[in-house]
C-alpha cells in the first residue's frame, strides 16, 4: 500500500484555519496550485458526497467531514497518471487541523493512502501536497 504524509504549522488560530479549509468546494487558500474547481453535483461542499474536479483533471469526492475533530477525507476517483483510476485503487486523502504544540498556531496534517502504483503515485502526490500546504500557509498567515 502506498502512502504519503506531510504537515505544516500555520501561525493562525486553529478555528480560523479550519473555517478556511472545511468547505470541499472552496480552495481559495491555494491560488497558486488550484486554478479552478468545477462542482460535479448539487451536494454542498460541507456535505459528504460533494464532488469536484480540480484543474480540470482531478475528480474527487468528499467521504467524511468532522467539525468536532476538524478533519475531512476524500477519494480521488480519477485523475492524470499516475493517480488515474487505472493506476491506483482506493485512494483516500485525509486532512486534519489541531492546535500546534504549545498552542502556537495550527498544525495541519495531510496524508493519503492507496493501492497499486506506489512509487509513482508517491512522487506525484508528495509534491502536490507540499505545494498545497505552502500555499495554505501563505494565504492564511
Amino acid at each position: 500500500m502506498g502512502q504519503t504524509q506531510q504537515s505544516i504549522i500555520i501561525n493562525t488560530p486553529v478555528d480560523r484555519v479550519w473555517k478556511a479549509i472545511r468547505n470541499f468546494h472552496n480552495m481559495n487558500w491555494a491560488p497558486n496550485v488550484i486554478g479552478n474547481i468545477e462542482l460535479v453535483d448539487d451536494v454542498p461542499g460541507d456535505q459528504v458526497g460533494a464532488g469536484r474536479v480540480l484543474n480540470g483533471v482531478f475528480r474527487e469526492t468528499l467521504l467524511t467531514l468532522d467539525d468536532k475533530e476538524r478533519t475531512f477525507s476524500y477519494s480521488i476517483d480519477d485523475g492524470p497518471s499516475p493517480v488515474s483510476k487505472n493506476d491506483v485503487k482506493n485512494y483516500v486523502g485525509r486532512v486534519g487541523v489541531k492546535p500546534a504544540p504549545g498552542n502556537k498556531g495550527t498544525l495541519v496534517e495531510w496524508s493519503s493512502t492507496w493501492e497499486q502504483n506506489d512509487e509513482a503515485a508517491y512522487e506525484f502526490c508528495h509534491g502536490i501536497y507540499i505545494a498545497l500546504l505552502a500555499d495554505m500557509k501563505k494565504s492564511l498567515e
